[in-house]
């Protein structure tokens, strides 16, 4: 068995609207760029965990998606393990090639999240959504979640005519209630959004790279209250990868030894039946006490996060659940640019799902790639000084009041 875990190398495309590209190019774009970074050869690899969720959905690939991703560039022969976990999915790959790794199963693993979400039929890729809860309890699942946010007045003219996803309303009904119980206000929200946005100009991967200042994200056209569409992820296509090895592993690999990443903690939490209130019980708030635990750190050692903000409301959510800051100042935190880069913690320097993009299935290993550079010090304009420790909150899928899963990944240098 393996005590230490690395990931030696990551690779990441763009994120945004790639209509030319395949999953099969995506997926080679970004496990080349890993295997370079790491040092290492394809051949070298014993085994890889490939993320995917909506390309059987949007092609009919519904089985052995990883196997001919990676077989079109020549990866074959090894353990192939498919994964999906809703937006959860890449995260979760990552996930089991480390806990494979620390089995002793192999050295060297190559975790990858790839997808294809854009279409000329808007209403089909909104669609794939629409399995991410349960299917069977849609109507009493939504009048759940619509009770969340009662007690907050919406505006007239505050939703959007046009389709959205589905799980905006989710959030916003989370977003209403914490209005309700902490006095959060829309500006609040927005000061989260405009952060991002500003983080994400000096991102060369991002799908967004425009800065908004808090009145503009106001203005901006709206989704439903208290989200205006800058406040909301987008619809993305792209892929991310990192090559996970052990000592031995690591030593059999052409790379930097300086530039390896430990992997301190990743746990992945279900969710369980609880009330909204019961904000204790978040599976967020569990899964990362089991994470700081095992890693021997705590909220204060962090130097930079990034959480899952498929909207501007999930990131307050998060960084509270987290520990990162008091309940109910999550977006007082961005207001007071705790969470800006040059903060007390920074909090989504990539740029975040909002701005950066949010492929689901990639959308952990982006995480991931963006703490490994920062880690390294290679984060050009957005780098954190002096980062030591970073920890990812992916989250994926819906079930009863929260997420149906999140994973929990602290690093260091």
């Amino acid at each position: 068995m393996s005590e230490t875990v690395y990931i030696a190398g990551v690779g990441m495309t763009p994120f945004g609207k790639q209509i030319d590209k395949s999953i099969k190019d995506l997926t080679r774009e970004a496990v080349t760029s890993a295997l370079k970074d790491a040092g290492c050869e394809a051949r070298a690899l014993q085994g890889a965990f490939f993320a995917n969720c909506t390309q059987g959905h949007m092609e009919g690939q519904d089985m052995i998606r990883g196997q001919i991703a990676l077989r079109s560039m020549g990866i074959q022969g090894i353990p192939v393990i498919n994964v999906e976990n809703a937006c959860a999915s890449a995260s979760s790959a990552l996930h089991l090639a480390v806990q494979y790794v620390k089995a002793g199963a192999a050295d060297i693993v190559l975790a990858v999240g790839a997808e294809k979400m854009f279409s000329t039929d808007k209403a089909r890729t909104l669609s794939v959504f629409d399995g991410a809860w349960d299917v069977h309890d849609k109507e009493a699942g939504t009048a759940r979640l619509l009770a969340m946010g009662e007690g907050v007045e919406v505006p007239d003219g505050s939703t959007s005519p046009k389709p959205y996803s589905v799980f905006m309303d989710i959030y916003a009904a989370m977003g209403r209630m914490h209005m309700r119980e902490y006095g959060s206000t829309q500006r609040h929200f927005a000061a989260v959004s405009a952060k991002n946005h500003r983080h994400s100009v000096h991102n060369p991967l991002s799908q967004y790279r425009q800065a908004y200042t808090i009145e503009e994200i106001l203005a901006a056209p709206p989704i439903t209250f208290p989200l205006t569409l800058p406040m909301c992820s987008p619809i993305s296509d792209g892929a991310a990868a990192a090559v996970v090895c052990s000592e031995a592993g690591l030593a059999r690999l052409n790379g930097s030894r300086s530039r390896a990443i430990r992997v301190l903690a990743s746990v992945v939490v279900t969710g369980s039946d609880r009330a909204p209130a019961q904000l204790a019980d978040h599976l967020v708030r569990k899964g990362s006490a089991d994470a700081y635990r095992i890693a021997g750190v705590g909220p204060r050692d962090i130097s930079v996060a990034e959480v899952h903000d498929a909207s501007a409301i999930g990131e307050v959510i998060q960084v509270e659940a987290l520990g990162l800051c008091e309940p109910g100042e999550g977006g007082l935190a961005a207001e007071r640019g705790d969470t800006s880069i040059g903060g007390r913690i920074p909090v989504n320097p990539s740029g975040g799902l909002e701005s950066k993009g949010h492929p689901i299935g990639a959308t952990g290993l982006g995480q991931v790639y963006e703490l490994v550079s920062q880690l390294r010090g290679e984060a050009g304009a957005r780098q954190i000084g002096g980062a030591r420790i970073a920890i990812a909150e992916n989250g994926g899928g819906l079930h009863g009041v929260e997420e149906a899963v999140a994973c929990l990944t602290i690093l260091s240098r």
